[in-house]
């Protein structure tokens, strides 16, 4: 029976037997194992599925009254004298606006005073800080021409010249000139950022196209979905998605990969030329608490952590 077994394996090949009878049975046991540890993390993976919180809109279908109208947030550092402002809290699970309640908002950061110029050098900014001047006009060294003289110094009734590099002949160097490639990358003050960016969020708020969700969870990661939700809940033409981390759910990366004016950004990535480029502005209940809590922070201290330089200006900000 074992000699069989090994002529059927080894075939017309010129090896021996028990050897090659021995890497078969090796070959079935790894095998074996790829398949026990794909079980496991199947199981694992099943399993966290199974143990993973249910959302908001989940927890309103199994029990409306578990979900509050009014969702009280506690804002820190509010003026007593200012208002919080409040919007409501949505969700994607379904293509009709539900409303699962309602939040308040800092007013510090959705109800500042609008500052065009603020946003302006803002807008610049980000315009100006990854360009590169290219411009450049030749010095005198760097001309190839011939460095004898033109002409007789005198006899010839014209100006008295050196060679065709001097400045005053159309072809010849150009004094103070640019010389690059020079970068155009400036760094704004802090402060400046902090407001552009409660700036730009009051204006969307203010505009109605602030919308507050639960989660960016959907059922589905059908296109059609995500285009008849903003549809039917007139978001405009453009959309932008934001989340408290860039692991952005499966459904609405694939949904929202078909539409290129629809883009989903994580809350460090948040930006006054994104927000204005963008229609709608739809942020998560995490991403609302990230924002007032970097923004609060920064918009209150007086001290820089460091000196700025351009060695390490990246990883400053």
């Amino acid at each position: 029976m074992l000699g069989q077994t090994c002529r059927k394996i080894t075939g017309s090949l010129n090896v021996s037997p028990r050897i090659e009878f021995k890497r078969y049975l090796w070959r079935n046991s790894i095998c074996q194992q790829k398949i026990d540890i794909t079980l496991k993390y199947t199981d694992e993976a099943s399993g966290s599925k199974a143990n993973k919180e249910p959302t908001l809109y989940e927890k309103f279908l199994k029990n409306p009254k578990s979900v509050p109208l009014i969702t009280s947030r506690k804002l820190e550092n509010c003026n007593k004298y200012r208002q919080p402002r409040q919007a409501w809290l949505e969700t994607l699970s379904t293509v009709e606006d539900h409303k699962l309640g309602m939040l308040d908002l800092h007013p510090d950061i959705f109800a500042v005073h609008p500052r065009l110029d603020i946003l302006y050098h803002n807008l610049r900014w980000q315009e100006f800080y990854k360009k590169i001047d290219y411009n450049w006009t030749p010095s005198r060294g760097d001309l190839d021409v011939s460095g004898g003289k033109q002409m007789p110094q005198k006899g010839t009734g014209r100006a008295r010249n050196r060679n065709r590099s001097s400045i005053m002949f159309r072809t010849g160097a150009k004094p103070l000139g640019p010389k690059g490639p020079r970068a155009l990358f400036y760094m704004l003050p802090k402060q400046y950022r902090v407001q552009g960016l409660c700036t730009a969020l009051s204006f969307k708020y203010a505009q109605n196209n602030l919308h507050i969700v639960d989660s960016l969870e959907i059922p589905t990661d059908d296109p059609e979905y995500i285009q008849d939700l903003i549809d039917t809940r007139f978001w405009g033409f453009s959309a932008l998605f934001v989340d408290d981390t860039d692991y952005m759910p499966e459904n609405i990366t694939y949904a929202l990969a078909e539409f290129p004016s629809y883009n989903i950004l994580p809350v460090y990535g948040l930006n006054v030329r994104d927000m204005l480029k963008h229609e709608t502005l739809i942020l998560t209940l995490a991403a609302v608490e990230k924002i007032e809590q970097k923004l609060l922070f920064h918009s209150s201290r007086n001290k820089r952590s460091s000196k700025f330089s351009m060695d390490t200006r990246y990883d400053q900000y």
